[in-house]
């Protein structure tokens, strides 16, 4: 096999390679010797049937096979005598072929980077640390008591926000009554969410036998798309007032929601706010890892990677463009803006993926079989009564697999980076951890 380099420009590479057609020969004979030593031909005896006729019948298939073999040995011998890392899968581009004559093939390939190590300890981070307080313990006990509270039926007076008054509606647009604009005898919470925003705000102070007139304009992105953005008036008459009657904070409340007492009750709060607060400190740090790294990593990203996660990244923005849904930041931004800003996220998130594999490849950091079955069956444990079938999922599809495999990987590759880094720890308050998350 001659191999010759005709390209050699930043990450891309392009080479003519060259089969002797003494070795595709010599291939096509092999395989047709295999198929006329069992071959069964109605006038022959097997294993004798002329090699004329196995030339006739299977020639033309048989050298189909070959060549794409010898392509794909080929390819894959110059991938590791030369020492290459692909990018993606090479491209082959048949140059010459003809029964009797050497193959030649053109075969095109993007390289992974070279990647520097970057110095860990040069990068400083700060991991904030947020304790459940007993008020945070008491707002989650309070939110806890107001799901299981009962409505109750009050005496007539004006409404404060949060009680609930039980109402008839009609809402009209130019005076005309619309589809889904009337109800009768509905609960409606004053200032509460779950009606067009201005609806049930203006319903403080409202008493049983009072009608009210409410002025408000349907959001943009309002579902129904005939009365997006419209203004609507609704004529609102209050029959009765009911407020929310909590249970006492004891164990029967505890009892109510499973757990054994009071107590336990706390405590699981307490378990549990913990856990989301570390989960909170951990996405933080996390991300100004990943940015420290990103300053850090200069090399060049392939195109072919870069190519594809924008081609993802961008599906998902036309389609929150036709749905009206775009981000915030991202409206009023004409489509070349929006294509160069989501570019460089794309290259920003190769780039990032690639230096983590890197890091990771380097160090030898695993995941191991055990922690992959963890996340399977925790996967599973998401569809009561389905867990069998979605375990067999896994066991059928290989890419699922690695769909679980890869943000274990990279947790483990964070956890590897922040035990080198520099890491400090400073306590704060759950708000404040909020507002830095």
């Amino acid at each position: 096999m001659q191999v010759t380099e005709v390209s050699n420009d930043g990450l891309k590479r392009a080479y003519s390679v060259v089969v002797p057609a003494t070795d595709i020969a010599a291939q096509k004979s092999k395989r047709l010797a295999a198929i006329a030593k069992d071959i069964k031909i109605p006038g022959f005896r097997p294993g004798k049937v002329p090699a004329s006729v196995i030339q006739q019948r299977y020639g033309q298939a048989v050298m189909g096979e070959v060549l794409e073999s010898s392509v794909q040995d080929a390819s894959e011998k110059v991938v590791s005598e030369r020492n290459l890392r692909p990018a993606a899968q090479p491209k082959i581009e048949l140059v010459n072929f003809a029964e009797g004559a050497d193959l030649e093939f053109r075969m095109d390939v993007e390289v992974l980077p070279e990647i520097p190590m970057p110095d860990f300890s040069s990068i400083a981070l700060t991991r904030l640390k947020a304790t459940p307080t007993d008020e945070d313990i008491e707002k989650a006990l309070e939110t806890i008591a107001r799901r299981q509270a009962t409505l109750e039926e009050t005496e007539s007076r004006p409404a404060a926000r949060g009680e609930v008054l039980v109402a008839d509606f009609v809402g009209t647009i130019d005076g005309e009554a619309f589809q889904g604009g009337s109800g009768t005898d509905m609960p409606i919470e004053v200032g509460g969410q779950g009606f067009i925003p201005g609806f049930s705000e203006p319903l403080e102070g409202m008493s049983p036998g009072e009608t009210r007139v409410v002025d408000v304009t349907f959001p943009a992105e309002y579902g129904a798309q005939d009365l997006a953005g419209k203004a609507a008036q609704f004529t609102i008459t209050a029959k009765a007032l009911k407020i929310y009657s909590k249970p006492a904070m004891d164990d029967e409340l505890a009892k109510k929601i499973g757990m054994e007492s009071f107590d336990k009750l706390r405590e699981a709060i307490m378990l549990s706010l913990q856990n989301e607060y570390d989960q909170q400190s951990r996405l933080r740090i996390k991300r100004a890892l990943l940015d420290a790294l990103a300053e850090r990593a200069a090399f060049a990203v392939p195109d072919s990677l870069l190519d594809g996660e924008f081609s993802t990244i961008w599906q998902r923005v036309e389609a929150d463009m036709k749905a009206g849904k775009l981000d915030g930041d991202d409206v009023g931004k004409d489509e070349e803006t929006l294509r160069a800003d989501y570019r460089a996220i794309a290259e920003r998130r190769v780039r990032l993926g690639l230096l983590l594999t890197e890091i990771g490849r380097t160090n030898n950091i695993q995941v191991a079989n055990e922690e992959i079955s963890r996340a399977m069956y925790a996967e599973a444990q998401r569809y009561p009564g389905q867990e069998k079938m979605v375990l067999e999922f896994f066991q059928k599809n290989p890419g699922a697999i690695e769909n679980l495999r890869s943000p274990i990987f990279e947790e483990k590759v964070v956890d590897f980076m922040l035990e080198l880094a520099k890491v400090d720890e400073k306590s704060v308050t759950a708000e404040e951890l909020a507002a830095a998350a």
